[in-house]
């Protein structure tokens, strides 16, 4: 077993299924050693999970496990792209937040930290990215949190 798989394994991680796009988009693209994940939602099974303004209709917590929820979704995507191949895996390399919020939310980057900090305990040092954490005052169907991914591969 890969030792990423076991991570995630021993993380008691179950990661979802790929969320189908609301859009005219993909989840995902590879353009050489580069994946580019569409922005995640906090979503499961096609269900939002946190939906509203982090700090009036959500709590911060709440916020937090949304990025997380996200983030979820982010390496389900990867896992996918890759075909379970997690040889292919090299790091990530940024990744950009948006949460919605009220105009004077200023703890962006707290709730985005849900995702950084998983990564970081999923894949260690190859988790590590830059970012971005800003406030939106409203996000698509209403959810609290959407986080995109890019990755390098092998």
């Amino acid at each position: 077993m890969h030792l990423i798989e076991k991570k995630i394994q021993e993380l008691k991680i179950v990661l979802p299924e790929v969320p189908d796009p609301v859009a005219n988009y993909i989840p995902f693209k590879i353009d050489q050693n580069i994946m580019y994940i569409s922005g995640q939602a906090p979503i499961i099974n096609g269900v939002i999970q946190y939906k509203g303004k982090v700090g009036s209709d959500i709590t911060e917590d709440e916020g937090v496990k949304a990025a997380e929820l996200c983030c979820l979704n982010i390496v389900a995507a990867l896992k996918k792209g890759i075909n379970g191949d997690w040889d292919k895996f090299d790091n990530f390399i940024k990744i950009g937040g948006f949460v919605n919020c009220k105009n004077d939310y200023i703890n962006q980057p707290l709730i985005i930290n849900g995702a950084s900090d998983l990564l970081v305990k999923i894949f260690g040092e190859h988790g590590r990215h830059t970012r971005f954490a800003v406030g939106s005052n409203t996000l698509p169907l209403g959810i609290a949190v959407e986080i995109e991914a890019i990755i390098k591969l092998k």
